[in-house]
């Protein structure tokens, strides 16, 4: 019943909730902005993200996306808004708003904002005419609102409604009052509004408003040659008033539509494929029971999009490919309780498939807790210590584990102890996948190999390939993203194809040296440089027409070094806590050694999927973060299930020396790596085949995340637990405690019976 109601809730939330996209994947443009001064505080942050919140709502975008980030930065997404420059400029305006009487004609325009005597200004009005103005008589806080209408029945045309607080009512009908009493082309019948230094509009008081008595009400009407753009910015400066603190732009992103589509074809594509392939392979392996935990799998990709929607989280382009690949995670949990539900079989007198499998649910569950929880703290950090679309894949991520544990301990349990226990099924129980041990464990078995021997042999071939990976770092050096460097990348979509070395040197001909430009598609060119001004810009954009033919900018993205700075940080801060979090729980839950051993696995897979990259020339920019993140808390998880099998066998031996024990576990646990690691392969083999360019460096990385992390478990945490041990000094089969114990037979010793 549990079961069926989860189904049900997850998919009336699917059917009547859609899952928002980021504008990765439907356009639009993306703006952070950081407050000045840096120690401005929250408080002042979240007036600022009010006031901002009206603005953008004035100018009428669909579902726009305000959050604060930090105590000093807000991220702000307005879908289909493809002009940054237009709204950054109506974000980005900081001035306080002041209204002023026009004392006379300025004597000239001062470009620099007017001259101040006694408060008095001198500015430009609309038409470049200066006015000598008062000190300001009314502030934006005054304002209780504005807005922009079109008088349907006089035809006048577009006009702007101000309405006044209750404190700015009385002020107001004092200034018009005192204007209206000035002759028609007497400048002092003009009331100026001024913002950011600039006079917004200069209206002069209507005829009809007599003298002495002024506009009353506390609403009035601003009347011009106002087209309908024109009269609602207006009338959103109006309302919007002043910041209450500076800002800056300090990353600037356009998505184009094109983009999001691709992406998600391309992803839709790799999620169809890769699932078909991973259903095969598991019902070839397990039969029934694999059969049922496919269907089991469906449930799960319906679970995780339903969590998602409930929750109103923003599906971005890494986030969904978090969400293909966590199809291949999910699949760990129900390979771990098969295969311990085969043990079980294997070792009873006259077993059931109904009660090895329970006792395969019993045995697996510490694993797949331990496993998933590691997991889950790497999701945790990235959702707390990264932003954009770094922080969307950890939701992700977080919310495909837990819908993995439910599809694997609730779901699956209900369909394959349900199964195992037909009448029809008894009769036929080869079919359930669960009374035979697999060709893998009885290769295993017949061999028995004894590999660790000598454990020091394989830490030095991890060294080894350590040195490799930092001999690229340091020799190639690492291809930062605008990301982290700061500056502006733009890609295009040509024509006709564009080789990347000749738009270099057409580029640097061009007057822009310092470009890298790299081919993401066939007739898609991603440049990236340092920051640029818009004749600049404008000369990337010919330059590669003229190499490509027509070209449309699908991309593009402008980013302040300072939150390269603060990327870079946050990337060492996340990595740093995501080690030592894993190695705090992990020494709970296992002895310190093992805990050791893990994080130092954890570390050496890092630094090898770096290294990788850096002899690739492969660029490390946020999906790279959000994918070496991953592989931090994915790779554990086999280091963790290896060292339950041996506390496991530990805690029933404690005669067998620890190299045996620990033998026994990876042969134990050597199936489950084996499957596991084929229903991923195949995930992030379609995810880089067939997705876009940015997905398949993320599924490059992760394709080698998965590969060193399979080796490091068995051949980097394993042998480090044996050194760090007391007695693992003395080479394995070298003096008596190595000696397998047997009972009966001849040891020329003594024996007491």
């Amino acid at each position: 019943m549990l079961a069926l109601a989860v189904i049900v809730g997850s998919l009336a939330i699917a059917l009547t909730t859609p899952v928002r996209l980021g504008l990765d994947l439907r356009g639009g443009t993306q703006i952070t902005l950081e407050t000045r001064p840096a120690d401005a505080g929250r408080e002042a942050t979240d007036r600022t993200l009010e006031v901002l919140r009206g603005r953008v709502d004035a100018l009428g975008v669909a579902e726009p996306t305000l959050v604060r980030s930090g105590d000093h930065r807000i991220l702000v997404e307005l879908p289909g808004v493809h002009d940054p420059k237009q709204a950054a400029d109506v974000l980005g305006r900081t001035a306080q708003l002041t209204v002023h009487s026009v004392l006379a004609d300025g004597d000239r325009a001062e470009e620099s904002g007017g001259s101040a005597e006694d408060g008095e200004l001198t500015l430009p009005d609309e038409s470049g005419r200066p006015l000598r103005l008062t000190a300001p008589q009314l502030t934006g806080r005054d304002v209780e609102g504005a807005d922009a209408r079109f008088d349907q029945e006089s035809g006048a045309g577009w006009h702007v409604t101000v309405d006044f607080t209750e404190a700015g009512r009385g002020r107001w009908a004092q200034l018009t009052a005192q204007a209206a009493c000035h002759q028609a082309d007497d400048p002092r019948r003009r009331i100026a509004i001024v913002l950011d230094d600039k006079i917004i509009s200069a209206p002069q008081v209507a005829p009809s408003v007599p003298c002495g008595a002024g506009i009353q009400g506390g609403t009035t009407q601003i009347n011009g040659s106002f087209d309908d753009a024109e009269a609602r910015e207006l009338a959103l400066l109006v309302a919007g008033g002043a910041l209450p603190t500076p800002v800056e732009t300090v990353e600037q992103r356009v998505v184009g539509a094109t983009l999001g589509e691709s992406a998600i074809r391309a992803a839709a594509w790799a999620a169809v494929v890769g699932t078909a392939l991973t259903a095969l392979f598991v019902i070839a392996v397990y039969r029934l029971a694999g059969l049922l935990a496919t269907a089991a799998l469906a449930c799960y990709g319906l679970i995780s999009y339903a969590a998602l929607a409930a929750l109103g989280a923003t599906l971005t382009l890494p986030g969904l490919a978090g969400f293909v690949l966590a199809l291949g995670m999910a699949v760990d949990a129900n390979v771990l309780i098969f295969e311990r539900a085969r043990e079980e079989h294997a070792a009873r007198v006259r077993p059931s498939p109904r009660s090895a499998l329970r006792a395969g649910y019993r045995g697996a569950l510490s694993a797949i807790a331990d496993s998933n929880i590691t997991t889950l703290i790497a999701a945790a950090l990235l959702f707390f210590l990264a932003s954009g679309p770094v922080r969307g894949f950890g939701v992700t991520l977080g919310i495909g584990v837990l819908a993995s544990m439910v599809s694997a301990l609730l779901i699956t349990q209900v369909l394959v102890e349900y199964a195992v226990g037909r009448s029809w099924l008894l009769r036929r129980p080869r079919l359930t996948g669960i009374t035979h041990t697999g060709w893998v464990r009885d290769r295993l078995v017949r061999r028995d190999p004894f590999l660790m021997r000598r454990p020091r042999r394989w830490l030095a071939a991890s060294a080894v390939l350590l040195v490799l990976a930092g001999a690229g770092i340091v020799t190639r050096g690492l291809a930062f993203g605008v990301e982290f460097t700061g500056g502006r990348l733009m890609e295009y979509s040509t024509a006709s194809p564009v080789s990347p070395d000749r738009a270099r040197e057409a580029l640097a001909d061009a007057g822009i040296p310092r470009t890298t430009v790299q081919s993401s598609g066939p007739t898609s060119l991603t440049v990236r440089t340092d920051a640029l001004t818009p004749a600049a810009e404008a000369t990337v954009t010919d330059t590669v027409a003229g190499l490509g033919g027509e070209t449309r900018k699908v991309r593009d993205e402008l980013i302040g070094p300072s939150l390269g700075d603060e990327l870079r940080r946050n990337a060492l801060i996340a990595l740093s806590l995501a080690l030592l979090a894993q190695l705090g729980y992990l020494a709970v839950r296992f002895q310190w050694r093992f805990a050791t051993a893990a994080v130092v696995a954890l570390a050496h897979d890092a630094v090898l999927v770096v290294g990788a990259f850096a002899w690739l020339g492969k660029p490390v920019d946020g999906v790279f973060l959000a994918a070496l993140l991953t592989v931090v808390g994915y790779s554990v998880n086999d280091s963790v299930v290896l060292f339950d099998r041996v506390r496991e066998f530990r805690a029933r031996d404690r005669t067998t020396p620890l190299p045996r024990l620990t033998n026994r576990a990876i042969l134990g646990t050597l199936p489950r790596t084996v499957n596991t690691g084929m229903g991923a392969l195949l995930i992030l083999a379609a995810l880089f085949v067939l997705a876009d360019a940015t997905l398949t460096d993320f599924a490059l990385a992760l394709l080698i995340g998965l590969t060193v992390g399979t080796y490091s478990s068995v051949f980097t945490a394993a042998p480090l637990t044996l050194v760090l041990s007391p007695r693992s000094g003395r080479r394995p089969g070298s003096g008596p405690e190595e000696r397998p114990l047997r009972s009966g037979g001849r040891t020329g010793s003594p024996s007491v019976r």
